[in-house]
């Protein structure tokens, strides 16, 4: 879907229903009204703020809903980054719910100023999604994982090694809504979307540890769904 701003059509994604309508048309309503009122308004400078801070906003909101093309690697020995942000955290676990033995699990944190689209690591199909209701903590916290609102998204690879993986998409102290479009059966290639979390969140990715699975980011590293790569099985 494309917002056509009369300069350049802007890419946002349909899964920013219905904020990408409602949002900037409440914007552009309230930057008329000012507009018309400017008179009552005295000093002049108030009214001018007030409309240059509507209008940040306005550019905010349709930038938070971009859509931006990505070129996925086709390397089918990759696991590429289901979200956009910065890598708050790399922990490899002992146990998690959902595997046999231990996995790398890494924290991506989504600012306000990120894509928030959610993609598919890899090649895979949708084995099982579990939803919990939750808190709002700060999402670069590793502990928000524990007691957010967040959705899981089980998978297994489509290549060799055929692992089961995690994607979880967790809320944080602005966000209120996670979107997934995945259902249990669905195939997506790597980098395909399948949801986002509107505003400040978290995305976390499981993986099983393998002796040939090498990580490929540090904390720190920024991150792009469906380009960024996160780990790389060798001689696969």
């Amino acid at each position: 879907m494309d917002y056509d701003c009369g300069l350049m059509k802007i890419p946002l994604t349909k899964f920013g229903m219905p904020e990408v309508a409602v949002y900037p048309i409440g914007l552009l309503a309230a930057m008329t009204g000012a507009y018309f009122l400017r008179g009552f308004v005295s000093p002049d400078w108030a009214y001018l703020v007030a409309e240059a801070i509507l209008a940040i906003v306005l550019i905010w909101v349709l930038s938070f809903f971009r859509d931006p093309k990505r070129a996925v690697p086709q390397e089918k020995n990759l696991i590429i980054s289901p979200a956009d942000g910065t890598v708050s955290d790399i922990e490899e676990l002992k146990k998690a719910d959902g595997f046999d033995g231990p996995v790398l699990r890494i924290g991506i944190f989504l600012s306000i100023f990120n894509v928030h689209i959610n993609r598919a690591p890899c090649d895979v199909k949708i084995d099982k999604i579990q939803y919990k209701p939750g808190l709002f903590k700060n999402a670069i916290s590793p502990d928000s994982a524990k007691v957010n609102e967040s959705n899981d998204i089980y998978m297994t690879k489509l290549n060799q090694p055929k692992d089961k993986l995690l994607v979880r998409q967790i809320s944080g102290a602005i966000a209120r809504r996670i979107v997934c479009k995945a259902v249990v059966g669905d195939k997506f290639l790597a980098g395909d979307q399948f949801g986002m979390i509107k505003f400040g969140s978290r995305t976390e990715i499981y993986i099983p540890m393998r002796e040939n699975l090498k990580n490929q980011v540090k904390i720190g590293d920024k991150t792009k769904a469906g380009l960024t790569i996160l780990a790389r099985y060798e001689n696969a």
